[in-house]
């Protein structure tokens, strides 16, 4: 998702952002939960709900409505603000936040009185999170909790995510930040008025994925999405979008990009000649199983009961953030599975089943259907149900036969890597290398090590347990449901078949309506809330997995049936693709066509895939017909930056498959004759930068443009349009620190309409500083770059391109 442009506010959300001088501190971004508790506080509006996060909030002191039309007519009725807090059950912030400040009755009163609060669970209301992210993200960085301030009507004019329950460190605390919104809505209503249609409008521009815009349809855009992806590739630690200068930013699992890297690898394996022309190092299946090792041996990994904490808290993967969510856990499932099926490797069969039999133990209800998560935290700690001391470990296992082993093996004997001499267990390096260190095979010490694992884990077992999320997601559910069904069709379990149809019969017995629509939710017997568009692809997608893993055509025609329904309530039939929302779902300050894939794939992409693999069991080329169009409806996206849409790359390619027709006639590129020379690059190193180990310099890279063509700025002045850019190539032994883009010449373009687009022309001077790797033994003799960049002349554009340039070091 993309921010709305932040030049767009004005005087008086940037008096807010002045007053409050910091909006939030950003944080880093089990049991069954309690239902009602008795004898407590008096119990508010959301007692009446059912998901454990909003029922967690039933015995505030804050006058909290759920979402709707109530709280609306309220904050009309009084000419109040409301204050809408978002957040979900496993959110460890939102749990501080909620004690520090919402269960605080002063706090509460001062919020009763100017303000009518609204509590939202971001995983029953997606479309709810998902409009004020994009407005939250105007104002910075996004995160939840999510706090943000909307005039009685819905529209949003400030907000940030935690804030303290008092001013300290320079950061004003909650009760200020009420006061002085207070203050502003009675004194400047008509401007913040002003600003909330402002940055709605841009909310409604950010949400809105479908270019009108329109770039060929060409299996050139998997090409570029796998150089991108190899851009952001970590090749010590794996994953992806680390930051070499920052090693404390988060890193996340990402398996839509595994899946994207997999299907490459097996297009690769196919076509030789792509192979050879792509070159790239490290290939796409050594990014997957480079990425897969180190989570898998990392504390993002529950080394004791299997399964994946959310994220990590560095690009080390040693601390997790250690919430558990299914839809994670599922989507791993599936690329285990895969990676088997494509190496063989039993490491991969065995770490699918670990995953799986996290999710059966811990994550299935008794009626089949899968919960969604488990809490971060117990007791108001976060981590403390999976970490230990030395000491917690050596009673635990006594004196059983390789406890020194077990120790050595999950990194005990170094320093703790967690706060209070404790360890998450972890392993530090590889389980050859262990074996060989302890003279023994890998396949002993496995034996040796599973009962110690099972141990501990009974003890773990005994401790207070994190809080369970039970309520059951259809779209979450889908993709479980894909995951079980892959395991079934590849592993041959009879267990995990079981599984996907008992949850598939679940869902499609609870959790539609009379009339056959699909619902989101379900928990404590009640299925409620319209679904959303990934409820319906994701459901489908696990329905057509499971029809390709046991050939049951019926699992083929429930897919179909909810593919047309979805078609019939989402579908855009002017522009191509598919609104997150239906047609006649509640209008908010925006109907979101989102094209992103992230933790989760997007629903676009998944209903892309679906369609096409309709058409193909159905022999119905409408759904091909359909596929087609949302890929051109998404086409300016995948061009502009085709790695964020890994999944819609999959689809892509699986649709150009079954249209080969389809594909684009490569257009004229910078290396046609008649083109040659277009745009070049020389790369220099000035005169008086020293360059020597662990130095900052300083590489020019001259851009040069043909006379009567030009290559977009950077920024561009459109979002759609992309950039020039210059990425250093990895394995260098070097980190490119920051890029110097200089203004380009703003003009109109007939192509683009009437807004002025930045560009460059001529000759432009792009300054790289880069940073060499501390105590390298010599400065290498030369580093080279990819510039990224499209070029483009009054009547039409070239596809985007990029060109390698190398700068001479040596000698200097």
């Amino acid at each position: 998702m993309k921010p709305p442009r932040r030049n767009a506010l004005t005087s008086t959300a940037a008096l807010l952002l002045a007053l409050a001088a910091a909006l939030a501190l950003n944080p880093s971004a089990g049991a069954d939960p309690p239902e009602i508790a008795k004898g407590k506080e008096k119990a508010n509006r959301l007692a009446n709900e059912t998901s454990p996060y909003l029922l967690l909030h039933a015995h505030n002191p804050v006058d909290w409505y759920p979402w709707g039309s109530e709280a609306f007519a309220r904050a009309k009725a009084e000419n109040k603000p409301i204050f809408l807090s978002v957040g979900y059950s496993a959110c460890y912030w939102c749990h501080v936040m909620e004690r520090e400040c919402f269960a605080s009755a002063a706090i509460a009163k001062a919020m009763n009185e100017k303000f009518v609060c609204v509590k939202v669970d971001r995983e029953e209301r997606p479309d709810v999170d998902q409009v004020y992210m994009a407005a939250l993200q105007a104002f910075g960085r996004g995160g939840w909790p999510m706090s943000m301030f909307l005039t009685p009507d819905g529209r949003p004019f400030f907000g940030g995510t935690y804030f303290p329950p008092a001013d300290r460190e320079g950061v004003e605390g909650f009760p200020s930040i009420l006061s002085r919104v207070a203050e502003a809505w009675r004194d400047h209503k008509e401007a913040i008025e002003k600003d909330a249609e402002r940055l709605s409008t841009l909310v409604r521009r950010s949400l809105d994925g479908a270019n009108p815009r329109r770039a060929p349809l060409s299996r050139a855009l998997a090409v570029d999405g796998l150089e991108g992806l190899a851009d952001q590739f970590d090749p010590e630690y794996g994953g992806f979008g680390f930051s070499p200068v920052n090693a404390r930013q988060p890193k996340f699992p990402e398996p839509v990009n595994l899946v994207f890297l997999m299907d490459r690898h097996r297009r690769l394996k196919l076509d030789a000649k792509a192979k050879a022309k792509e070159n790239e190092k490290p290939g796409p299946l050594e990014m997957v199983l480079v990425t897969m090792d180190r989570m898998a041996r990392g504390g993002i990994r529950d080394q004791l009961a299997g399964g994946y904490h959310r994220y990590a808290t560095s690009r080390y993967w040693i601390v997790p953030h250690f919430e558990k969510m299914l839809y994670d856990n599922a989507q791993l499932a599936s690329a285990h599975v895969a990676a088997f099926e494509l190496t063989g490797d039993p490491r991969w069969r065995a770490e699918a089943a670990a995953t799986f039999a996290f999710v059966a133990r811990t994550m299935t209800g008794p009626e089949g259907g899968f919960h969604s998560s488990l809490d971060a935290e117990t007791q108001g700690e976060e981590g403390a149900y999976y970490v230990w001391t030395r000491d917690e470990v050596k009673t635990a296992l006594g004196d059983s036969p390789g406890a020194e082993s077990f120790q050595q093996v999950y990194g005990l004997k170094r320093e703790p890597n967690f706060e209070k001499d404790r360890y998450v267990l972890l392993e530090p390096r590889p389980r050859a290398e262990q074996a060989k260190s302890l003279g023994i095979t890998p396949e002993a010490l496995e034996a040796s090590l599973a009962p110690l694992r099972a141990k501990l884990l009974a003890v773990r077992d005994r401790r207070p347990a994190p809080l369970k999320d039970d309520k059951i997601l259809t779209s979450w559910n889908g993709l479980m449901i894909a995951a079980y069904a892959d395991g079934f069709r590849v592993l041959k379990d009879p267990l995990y078949r079981e599984a996907a149809e008992k949850a598939a019969d679940f869902l499609l017995a609870k959790l539609r309506s009379s009339d056959g629509r699909l619902l989101r939710t379900y928990r404590a017997g009640r299925a409620k809330l319209p679904a959303y568009l990934e409820d319906y692809a994701f459901l489908a997608h696990g329905l057509l997995r499971l029809h390709a893993a046991t050939g049951d055509a019926k699992r083929r025609d429930q897919a179909r049936a909810l593919t047309d329904r979805m078609i019939a309530d989402f579908g855009d039939d002017d522009r191509g693709g598919f609104y997150d929302t239906s047609d006649d779902h509640e209008r908010l300050l925006a109907r979101p066509k989102v094209a992103v894939d992230g933790v989760l794939p997007g629903g676009n992409s998944v209903a892309i895939r679906n369609l096409v693999a309709l058409s193909i069991a159905s022999k119905e080329p409408r759904y091909l017909d359909l596929a087609g169009k949302a890929l051109t409806a998404f086409s300016a996206r995948l061009a502009q930056s085709p790695a964020s849409l890994p999944m819609m790359l999959v689809g892509l390619e699986e649709y150009l498959d079954a249209r080969p027709e389809a594909a684009a006639v490569p257009a004229a590129t910078p290396d046609s004759p008649d083109l040659e020379g277009v745009v070049t690059v020389a790369a220099s190193v000035p005169k008086g930068n020293a360059v020597a180990a662990g130095s900052e310099f300083v590489v020019v890279l001259t851009l040069t443009v043909k006379d009567g063509w030009h290559a977009y700025a950077n920024p561009t002045g459109i979002d759609e349009l992309p950039p020039t850019r210059v990425v250093l190539d990895p394995g260098q032994g070097a980190t490119l620190v920051s890029v110097d883009y200089p203004p380009g010449v703003a003009k109109m373009l007939a192509s683009v309409g009437k807004e002025k687009v930045s560009l460059y022309e001529g000759k432009t001077a792009l300054k790289a500083r880069v940073r060499l790797a501390e105590g390298a033994r010599a400065v290498p003799s030369s580093l080279t770059f990819t510039v990224h960049y499209q070029a483009c002349n009054d009547r039409a554009c070239l596809a985007p391109a990029r060109l390698k340039v190398v700068a001479a070091l040596g000698g200097r």
